[in-house]
Order: structure tokens, then C-alpha cells, then sequence
């Protein structure tokens, strides 16, 4: 058997300190899952670093979300609630602070919908956590660094 794939996924990005790397073979036995999993991890490596490159300060965003949703129920249940802050002043303060330049507004205001939905633990992509709960033999790539010592 030739071990040179006929296809493949391949995804490379190097801008300024960000650099990243996702490839994947595809034979014939690959299944359609394992390409759809192997997509989302590259989707999930520019999702948010796109709006940093614009400049929006998601991390003021993200703070915000993060107040907004607190203690709130996951799930579809919640959107209704949460989706009140999106459009409140305070959630337009938090965005003028996240944009120097006021043309990315419009561009944080989507980083803030899908942070503010995500945080109830909806999904609003497919994701490598959702493809590991239907195909469990899919696991998701181990975070990089050091692992803490087991206890016991």
C-alpha cells in the first residue's frame, strides 16, 4: 500500500509572534468524522486570534461575558436572559474600551455574542469537545506543559 495520501488537510499561519500548524493525511479509511474533528481544531486556532489581530482587547470582552453569565443556568434556557446585556450601555462601554479604533466595534460585538452564548455552554460551531461526546474514540489534543504530580 502507498503511504503518500491522496488528500489532506492542511492549514499553516505565521503572522508576527503566532504561528500555527495543523496538518492531516486522509486515506481511504479516514473517516468523515475524524476530517470534521481535525477542521475544528483548526477553526478553533484562528476563531479567536483573528479578533485579536484586528485589535479588539478581548480579554476586556471577555471579563465582561464573564460578569454577565456568571451563576446563570447553561443551555438554551439562559440565551433569552443574557442576550439583555448585549445590547445594554454597559455592554457598550465594554466594547468602546475594547476597540481603539472605533470601526472594530461592530467586529467585537460579534466576539461578544458568541462569547456571551458560549459561556452557557452553547455551541455555535461544531467543536473538538462536541465531536468527542458523539465519536469518543475522537480525543481532543492534550493542552501543552507540564502535568501535575498525581495525588495518593
Amino acid at each position: 500500500m502507498d503511504d503518500k495520501p491522496e488528500e489532506y488537510v492542511e492549514f499553516m499561519a505565521r503572522y508576527k509572534d503566532w504561528v500555527a500548524v495543523k496538518r492531516m493525511a486522509i486515506y481511504p479509511d479516514t473517516k468523515p468524522e475524524e476530517v470534521v474533528f481535525h477542521l475544528a481544531g483548526v477553526r478553533s486556532a484562528i476563531d479567536g486570534r483573528m479578533f485579536k489581530l484586528l485589535g479588539v482587547k478581548t480579554e476586556a470582552i471577555d471579563a465582561f461575558a464573564d460578569s454577565k453569565t456568571a451563576g446563570m443556568r447553561s443551555g438554551y434556557s439562559s440565551l433569552a436572559q443574557v442576550m439583555q446585556h448585549a445590547d445594554s450601555a454597559e455592554a457598550k462601554a465594554a466594547l468602546d474600551a475594547a476597540c481603539e479604533n472605533k470601526t472594530l466595534v461592530p467586529f467585537a460585538k460579534t466576539y461578544l455574542l458568541n462569547r456571551l452564548i458560549t459561556s452557557l455552554k452553547v455551541d455555535t460551531a461544531i467543536s473538538q469537545q462536541a465531536m468527542s461526546k458523539a465519536f469518543p474514540y475522537l480525543k481532543p489534543p492534550k493542552v501543552p506543559g507540564r502535568k501535575p504530580k498525581a495525588k495518593g
